[in-house]
């Protein structure tokens, strides 16, 4: 599955009412340790087809970051039932992520 951009208007559809767990990579555009993290999540996001792979850039969506309490980027987020289940700030290898993912069941 392809990865999705996340805003105000769809986290509602795309996030909060999912019936999967979704991974979510908040970033922006001058970070260098998310322009580093955004190749992985593009590939685990091409790796694994039924999985849901949002991003959110924190300059244009502020309210997101401070709903999910994002305190520095890159955060990655695991929300299973409109609820983070897992966080972790900071530039993380692939298994990392993977493992994750596989602690809330999303199918690894």
């Amino acid at each position: 599955m392809s990865v999705f951009k996340i805003t105000k208007e769809n986290i509602k559809k795309e996030v909060l009412d999912s019936n999967q767990a979704v991974l979510l990579d908040f970033w922006a555009a001058w970070c260098g340790p998310c322009r580093m993290i955004a190749p992985v999540i593009e590939e685990i996001a091409a790796e694994n087809p039924d999985l849901k792979v949002g991003k959110i850039n924190v300059d244009e969506e502020p309210e997101l970051a401070e709903k999910f309490g994002v305190m520095s980027i890159p955060t990655i987020a695991v929300v299973k039932g409109g609820k983070v289940v897992q966080k972790s700030a900071g530039v993380k290898p692939k298994p990392a992520i993977l493992e994750m993912l596989r602690k809330e069941g999303a199918g690894f």
